[in-house]
């Protein structure tokens, strides 16, 4: 989901500075309402956890070039599902921005593009779970439909994201628009594996019952929500 340099550049680029801001704000009040809800102490440990897992997702998985930007596995609805909204948004901003500093530094200027493709749809995905995951129903008890549609709609989002980063920047030609079609069609396939990923996780969390009431992770995966 890196969007390649020079795909969008000059003042053009000046619009991922407002939807990275917009996109960062609403992770704040994600974040100030999770804290009030579980603790600084919870949020923190949880945003920790989620930026090592997101830096290693980046450095140690399989990736892949694809026409205008990167195949990465970067299992976003896992990490909602382990540690919630507001966790998982810190984890993938710094995560993301940890990689460019210090692995990537030609990605840090597309940093602002790239932070609004990850967190715009994390955000689409965790109220699509509240629609579709009954109030009473823990997430470890999830099945593999519901997974599915999360891992849809978040792949799906970065997928629309990239695409319109790539249109934007270098509009409607044959080449620019067979690279963006490239780049879905190689996307999508993640959306096969990321699903299973999530019930083998959620599979481990189950039997890992000691973990139920730790602050390490979301109270929601073990309990309904209150």
């Amino acid at each position: 989901m890196h969007i390649e340099p020079g795909i969008v550049e000059g003042s053009k680029i000046l619009l991922s500075y407002g939807t990275a801001a917009a996109a960062i704000g609403f992770a704040g009040k994600l974040v100030v309402d999770a804290v009030k809800r579980d603790g600084a102490a919870a949020i923190m440990l949880r945003a920790v956890l989620a930026t090592a897992l997101v830096f290693a997702f980046f450095e140690i998985l399989p990736t892949q070039e694809v026409g205008v930007s990167e195949v990465h596995l970067i299992l976003g609805s896992t990490l909602l599902l382990l540690f919630g909204a507001a966790p998982t948004a810190i984890g993938l901003a710094l995560g993301l921005l940890a990689q460019g500093l210090f692995f990537a530094p030609d990605d840090l200027p597309q940093y602002t593009m790239n932070v609004t493709t990850l967190l715009v749809p994390l955000f689409a995905i965790a109220a699509l779970a509240r629609r579709i995951i009954p109030a009473n129903t823990p997430y470890v008890d999830l099945s593999y439909g519901q997974v599915f549609r999360l891992s849809l709609a978040y792949q799906g989002g970065i997928v629309a994201w990239v695409a319109f980063w790539a249109l934007y920047g270098q509009g409607v030609g044959a080449d620019n628009l067979s690279n963006v079609f490239g780049f879905g069609a190689a996307y999508m396939l993640v959306v096969v594996l990321e699903p299973l990923v999530d019930l083998g996780v959620l599979a481990a969390a189950k039997a890992l019952h000691q973990l139920k009431g730790s602050m390490a992770v979301d109270k929601r995966l073990y309990e309904g929500a209150r």
